[in-house]
């Protein structure tokens, strides 16, 4: 029975992750797309998704599933990630898990932690609570008694902050006691990359692609959402890139404020990525590749090919690329 095989490519924020994947087009891959915004449709620009000729060249999945006031969560990813991976090796091809979402890696390779279903009552008086102190005093609570938690949830996810503290109240034990510790799956042979960069060098990327996404009309996309009917409150409008647009009171900010958001931006993304940096060490048996070095993955894709043992993948490996 042939191998089913997989690679879990992950690489924080600007890392270069676009690049790497444009060096395996040709090859009998395809992308199951691991970033928890850019399953939003019309969020293209302040995702970075990638761009159309790539997703030619290399097939995408979990791309432009959503609309921005629909809820998406690592449940959902996880469901869906599977369907697409058993899809790929069905067709004989090699599903790469590519994305930043570190919890997405974590929970498809180990396994969704085991919290205690929402109670509706418990819920509302913690909705409520939020609504009544504000999202950064309740960000605050959730770090005192929650810590873990509150380092992998961005300080404006509301939807997230809620569920954490809910679950604390409920039990009394932090959402992060309830994160799954077991080994690895067992059905997939997986290798699992993490692309890096100098911290400098990234930092100079992210300042980089902020400016650039500016350039290419990011007011404009947020504009249009917002005329959409995409409020301040829309899951997908609470991404970096997006909420940085929205005052106080949920109101857009005006164009003469740009340059004031676009710092703004840039500092939530190194934040962000910091953050990916240091959750996603906790997947076993990562490998680090230097991402201006894409023959380190290429090799190890063609490696993963050759334990996936399809008539696609042989004929690749032997040199007939234009079948594969």
């Amino acid at each position: 029975m042939p191998a089913r095989a997989a690679l879990f490519l992950f690489g924080p924020t600007a890392v270069g992750k676009t690049a790497t994947l444009s060096a395996l087009a040709g090859r009998p891959v395809e992308v199951v797309s691991a970033d928890s915004m850019q399953v939003y449709r019309g969020m293209d620009i302040g995702t970075a998704k990638p761009p159309p000729a790539l997703r030619r060249r290399v097939p995408h999945h979990l791309i432009d599933i959503r609309d921005p006031d629909e809820r998406y969560d690592v449940g959902a990813f996880v469901a869906d990630a599977n369907r697409e991976m058993n899809a790929i090796l069905a067709r004989g091809r090699l599903p790469i898990v590519a994305g930043g979402t570190g919890f997405y890696f974590r929970h498809l390779l180990l396994g969704l932690p085991e919290a205690p279903r929402s109670d509706a009552g418990v819920r509302e008086r913690v909705r409520e609570r939020v609504e009544r102190d504000g999202l950064a005093a309740s960000y605050e609570r959730l770090a005192r008694i929650d810590p873990a938690s509150a380092a992998r949830i961005a300080p404006a996810d509301a939807y997230r902050i809620t569920r954490a503290l809910e679950v604390h109240e409920q039990t009394g034990r932090p959402l992060s006691s309830y994160a799954t510790t077991g080994p690895p799956r067992s059905d997939l042979v997986v290798t699992s990359i993490a692309l890096t960069r100098p911290r400098d060098e990234l930092r100079r990327r992210i300042a980089d692609r902020v400016r650039e996404m500016f350039v290419a009309g990011l007011r404009g996309e947020v504009e249009r959402l917002v005329g959409d009917g995409y409020g301040s409150d829309a899951p997908g409008m609470r991404a970096i890139g997006y909420r940085e647009f929205f005052g106080p009171e949920g109101r857009l900010r005006s164009p003469g404020e740009d340059e004031a958001i676009e710092i703004e931006i840039a500092a939530s993304t190194r934040r962000y990525a910091k953050r990916q940096q240091t959750f996603v060490r906790q997947l076993p048996g990562l490998v680090e590749v230097a991402a201006d070095e894409p023959a380190g993955v290429v090799g190890r894709v063609d490696a993963l090919l050759r334990e996936l043992d399809s008539p696609q993948a042989v004929r690749y490996l032997s040199g007939s690329r234009s079948q594969a």
